[in-house]
């Protein structure tokens, strides 16, 4: 497999109906911050220590069990 933390690639791709480039920007932009892409190159603009990618990724996912625990409730 491949490196810790590596990124991977993933195909995103938006129709433009009716020359609505716009609309399909719109559409893009929304689609590349679900995906993490913006949160992913923010991230790898500076090296983290691999103790702060750690805490990082602890906190994240004690926030990804909160959201769930509520999410149940």
């Amino acid at each position: 497999m491949g490196k810790k933390g590596a990124m991977y690639l993933k195909e995103i791709t938006v129709k433009v109906i009716d020359n609505d480039v716009e609309r399909a920007m719109k559409i893009l932009k929304k689609k590349i911050q679900n995906d993490g892409l913006f949160k992913r190159l923010k991230l790898k603009k500076y090296f983290e220590k691999p103790s702060q990618f750690r805490r990082r990724k602890k906190r994240e996912a004690m926030r990804r069990q909160r959201i769930a625990s509520f999410r149940r409730r």
